[in-house]
């Protein structure tokens, strides 16, 4: 079989609570909707991405945590799980990996360790999504060091907007240091209510800011409460719900992101 190009997203913001981890689910769900082979890589130790998907993990079950912490004992094949969605695969996440932090820390070339786990990966996925924790660690680092690309969802509320600034410090820390590659692929904007002034307020501010404006996706997720009660149930909107907004806003940001591949 010919080796795919694979896109390798990161989906980050550094604060939480802004639909990174469901970004991340149902932006993948979408693409394999859209015919596309995806890898989801679950880097926050809450695990979030990894039950979204109906996953639970055993504690004898390795998890990306063996991947980085001992990459010859536990190469990809030995980790990696099958959704129930074809085309859709999955590197589980547990409490675990909170504690690579620590134990990273006097390891030669730590910023590395997930790409060297994941190496065997490129070629095999059209893309590869990997979700973030929701502050600046070592573990950041090692998914921008990894990533080819970074997307980030920013909630229309100005706590998240606020936040975007420390986000593309580190980003152009990581540009400059360790990965001259990495590039924004774009902000989506994320729980935009029409009918609020600040959701309003803060979309404004996304499309005309000089940092801003020309990072915005067309795409729009609109705050929809099918894709909370699809998280609830570990199914991805779009297969929970088709034919709700939730599930047309992914489906739009979806083939945006192709688009941006082209």
């Amino acid at each position: 079989m010919a080796k795919k190009n694979t896109r390798i997203i990161a989906v980050a913001n550094e604060k939480g609570g802004v639909g990174k981890t469901a970004t991340v689910i149902n932006l993948g769900a979408a693409l394999s909707k859209e015919k596309k082979t995806v890898l989801i890589v679950d880097m926050d130790p809450q695990s979030a991405a990894t039950r979204g998907f109906g996953i639970e993990v055993s504690e004898e079950s390795p998890t990306i945590y063996d991947m980085i912490m001992n990459p010859d004992d536990y190469p990809l094949k030995n980790v990696v799980k099958e959704t129930k969605w074809p085309g859709i695969d999955l590197l589980p996440s547990n409490s675990d990996l909170s504690g690579a932090e620590v134990e990273l820390v006097e390891v030669e070339g730590r910023e590395n360790r997930l790409r060297e786990a994941m190496e065997n990966a490129n070629g095999c996925y059209d893309f590869i999504l990997v979700d973030t924790p929701p502050s600046l660690s070592l573990l950041t680092v090692n998914v921008f060091s990894y990533a080819g690309e970074i997307l980030v969802p920013c909630q229309t509320h100005p706590y998240a907007y606020s936040a975007l600034e420390e986000l593309f410090d580190t980003i152009e820390a990581v540009q400059e240091d360790i990965n001259p590659d990495l590039k924004i692929t774009g902000i989506v904007a994320t729980f935009y209510d029409h009918r609020t002034r600040v959701s309003r307020s803060i979309m404004d501010r996304l499309k005309t800011a000089e940092q801003t404006k020309d990072l915005l996706l067309d795409s729009v997720i609109r705050a929809n409460t099918t894709v909370a009660e699809s998280a609830f149930v570990g199914k991805p909107v779009v297969f929970y719900r088709g034919t709700s907004f939730g599930a047309e806003d992914y489906m739009s940001l979806a083939r945006e992101i192709i688009q941006k591949g082209k």
